[in-house]
Order: C-alpha cells, then sequence, then structure tokens
C-alpha cells in the first residue's frame, strides 16, 4: 500500500520498539502508518502527494526532528507535525511549535494521547485539504482541469496518462492518441483540448471511418461553388471551421491513401486548398489523430504512409485497456451508474458488494464504452452483463483474482473505510491488511470525499 493518502501518519523514530508500539496503537486506530527509522528515510516520503501527518522524535542521530520539521514545513506549510520529546526537550518543542510545530508529546506518552493528539491533526489537515479540493473543483468547472475530470481512475497507469496529457497540453504539439476501441481516446483528446490554451477555440472532431469516401475532400478542405456537380455555394471544411483550435483525426487508420497523401500536406504546411480553387488557406490549428491500430506496423506494411505518420505522431500517448487497470472498475462503475440515472432522471440503484467483484473480475473487450453499457442496463434494471465466460488460467489464479476483485468492491462500497470492509467480509483487520498488501489494494484510492 502506498499510504500517502488522507488519515496516513508518517512515523519517525531511531528506537525500534517504539516504532513499533505506535505503528500497533495507530492501526488499532484504523489509520495507515509508514515508520521510518531516520528523518532522511522520512523526508523522501514527504512528496506532493502525501496527505497525512507527521510525527517525529526530536533526538535521533543524523537529522533531528527540529530539521526534519523544518524541511517538512518549507515543502509544505500546511502540514501537521507532531513532535516527540524526551523530558529535556520540553521548552525546545514549546519553541518549536512557534516555528510552525502542531502539537508535542512528552515520553513517555500513553497510546491514546498519541492518537488522540494524531485524529485531531489529521481533522486539521482534512479540512485544508477539503478546501483546496474546493477551490481545484471550481477550477475544474470554469475547464482548468478537464483531464482529472473527463480522466477518473487511481491506478498507476492512469495517473500516468494524465500527468502525460498535462505535460503535452501544455505545448503545440501534434498528437497520436493509441489504444482499442472503448477505452477513452475521444475523451482523452478533449481533454487534451480543454487543457490547452486553445480550450477556448472549437475542438472539431472528423470520424475518418464514418466519412464518405466521395466527399471526403469537400468535408475536410471545403470547396467553392462550382467545383463539383451540387456545390452552389462556398463552403468552409471542417479544417477551416477549427481554426484556433483543434482538429480530432478520430480512426485516422481508416483514411485512404489517397486522401492520407493530402492531409500529410494540411499537417505540415499548415494550409488547406478548398476544391475548385487555387488559394491556400492558412491554418491556425493543432492537430490529434487517434487509431486502434499499431500505426508503425501499418505504416511498415504500406497501410499507412509513414511520412504521414512521422508528422503526427511528434508526441504518442496510449490509452490503457481496463484489463491494465482492474482496480478502477468498482469506483468506475458507481460513477457510470450516477451518470446513466441522472441522464434518465432516476434515482442511483445500490450496487451490491458482489456485483462490483463480479464485474472487477470480468473480461470487459469493449472497455469503458462496454462498462457503459453495463451502468446503463443497471440503472433500468437490467442485468448489468453476461456471465463471465471460463479462463484458461490456474484455479489459483482465478481465486487470487477474484479474491482481490471482492476486496476491490468491498473498499469502493464502503469509501475505503477497512473497519466496514473487513466487517463486510467477515475478516480480521489483520487478515484483511495482510490481503491488502498482497494485492497492491490502497483504501486511499477508494475514499469518495
Amino acid at each position: 500500500m502506498s499510504g500517502t493518502g488522507p488519515g496516513c501518519v508518517l512515523f519517525v523514530d531511531d528506537e525500534e520498539h517504539l516504532r513499533l508500539a505506535a505503528e500497533q496503537s495507530l492501526r488499532l486506530a484504523d489509520l495507515d502508518v509508514i515508520l521510518c527509522d531516520r528523518a532522511e528515510a522520512a523526508l523522501e516520503r514527504l512528496g506532493p502527494d502525501f496527505a497525512g501527518v507527521l510525527v517525529t522524535d526530536i533526538r535521533m542521530p543524523g537529522m533531528d526532528g527540529l530539521s526534519l520539521m523544518r524541511a517538512a514545513l518549507a515543502r509544505e506549510p500546511d502540514l501537521p507535525v507532531i513532535l516527540v520529546t524526551g523530558h529535556g526537550d520540553v521548552d525546545l518543542a514549546v519553541q518549536s511549535m512557534r516555528e510552525g510545530a502542531y502539537d508535542f508529546l512528552e515520553k513517555p506518552y500513553a497510546p491514546a494521547r498519541l492518537t488522540e493528539s494524531v485524529n485531531r491533526a489529521l481533522e486539521k489537515r482534512r479540512l485544508t485539504l477539503e478546501n483546496l479540493a474546493l477551490r481545484a473543483a471550481a477550477g475544474a468547472a470554469s475547464g482548468s482541469d478537464p483531464i482529472s475530470a473527463r480522466l477518473a481512475g487511481q491506478s498507476a497507469v492512469m495517473r500516468a496518462l494524465r500527468d502525460r496529457l498535462r505535460a503535452v497540453a501544455a505545448t503545440e504539439a501534434d498528437v497520436l492518441i493509441e489504444g482499442a476501441t472503448g477505452t477513452g481516446k475521444e475523451a482523452a483528446a478533449r481533454a487534451l483540448h480543454e487543457a490547452s490554451a486553445r480550450a477556448a477555440r472549437p475542438f472539431v472532431q472528423v470520424n475518418c471511418a464514418a466519412l464518405p469516401e466521395g466527399l471526403i475532400e469537400s468535408e475536410l478542405f471545403g470547396h467553392e461553388p462550382g467545383a463539383f456537380p451540387g456545390a452552389t455555394r462556398q463552403r468552409y471544411g471542417r479544417f477551416e471551421h477549427a481554426r484556433g483550435g483543434t482538429v480530432f483525426l478520430d480512426e485516422i487508420d481508416s483514411l485512404p491513401l489517397a486522401l492520407q497523401a493530402k492531409l500529410l500536406h494540411a499537417v505540415q504546411n499548415r494550409q488547406v486548398t478548398r476544391l475548385g480553387s487555387n488559394e491556400a488557406v492558412d491554418l491556425d490549428v493543432r492537430f490529434v489523430a487517434a487509431s486502434k491500430r499499431d500505426l508503425e506496423a501499418a505504416a511498415a506494411s504500406g497501410e499507412f504512409r509513414a511520412d504521414l505518420l512521422y508528422r503526427l505522431n511528434v508526441v504518442t500517448i496510449r490509452v490503457p485497456g481496463l484489463d491494465e487497470r482492474r482496480e478502477d472498475i468498482p469506483l468506475l462503475f458507481l460513477r457510470l451508474v450516477a451518470e446513466a440515472a441522472a441522464r434518465t432522471g432516476r434515482e442511483p440503484p445500490e450496487v451490491a458488494d458482489a456485483l462490483l467483484a463480479d464485474l472487477s473480475s470480468r473480461p470487459w473487450p469493449g472497455h469503458v464504452r462496454e462498462l457503459r453499457n453495463a451502468a446503463e442496463r443497471h440503472v433500468l434494471g437490467l442485468e448489468p452483463a453476461a456471465p463471465a465466460p471460463e479462463t484458461d488460467q490456474s484455479l489459483a489464479a482465478r481465486m487470487a483474482a477474484h479474491e482481490k476483485a471482492l476486496i476491490s468492491a468491498a473498499l469502493a462500497a464502503h469509501g475505503g473505510s477497512v473497519k466496514a470492509t473487513y466487517e463486510a467480509l467477515g475478516l480480521s483487520r489483520k487478515a484483511l491488511y495482510e490481503k491488502m498488501q498482497r494485492h497492491g489494494l490502497d483504501r486511499m484510492d477508494y475514499r469518495q470525499d
């Protein structure tokens, strides 16, 4: 477990028996704990994602607790820091509170005193983070963080995807988005546009597979009156409509080779020439293309122009399938159920733990699109999915996958509460922690606040 989310306690002491005693007390209070035997190791844990509190002894070899506190507060001024002091250090601890320490504990302290101080610090931390989240949500509502809004999921691959999109959005580079059908390539393209400096300008989507072959040039580049029978007036093409914005070329792998040459000219020169005209029109657009096929392989086999590929894939982004982020399925399904209920004007129905576990363990060849359909069926009172087919996995592998899915679903259903989860599953706290560690599950990824 990563143990960097809300409710996490980073406990630092060079004496092992004190670390273990503190861990036992804090875990009994349903808190996640990270133990460090030196300040330097703790400082490495205090990254931008750390949302818990720091408890540290003052007297330690190497960097002492006060130096650790100052370094931590320099990174995060709102971080609650609780100092653990010996009898002779009380005056020092009081002085340190003027420098930003939240509280101090004098050795020997009762376990209840530790948990009380930590819980108060965590409540302060929670309120601070909620205020920050509210401000971030307000910014997202105004379009400042559409990437998180459009691409949900706490798995490592989704976090990496969002980070990469944010980095690319700040540039003007053309982008190729790869991924299987239904994974969310369009959502990634829209998020990229909305997070860019072009967000206020048009996002023009072109489904290359749906355009009639005889009309593709006119649709993309436009035409002049008389350019062909039936062309009675001037028409701007899709590319001109996107001036200042983004052109999203979906399913670009289906574009005929003859049109790929003309598209190459538009991408390379940022110009189009309407049918029936000799005048080039300058374009101010960003091109984002999407393909479900491996275009490198298509180019190697002559089915796609290599020169066009190299123009479009200045940056390549891959959207993962659901099979690569199964831990996201429970919360994603709950979110899709809420969205479907809102669209149909219904109350969101209950979703049983067993259903979430079943959905998490079954294959989803249609990825998010298929899961969205299952959510809509569930809202309509229908079976959300057909029975899962048998797999070729060994019995042990299938049992492990089912156990992981069941625990993940229970955590999602109970908002990440360990206590509610082990009670619902009929496990002891220790057994649940061991299973979560074995399957790489972190309760903080299931928090819904």
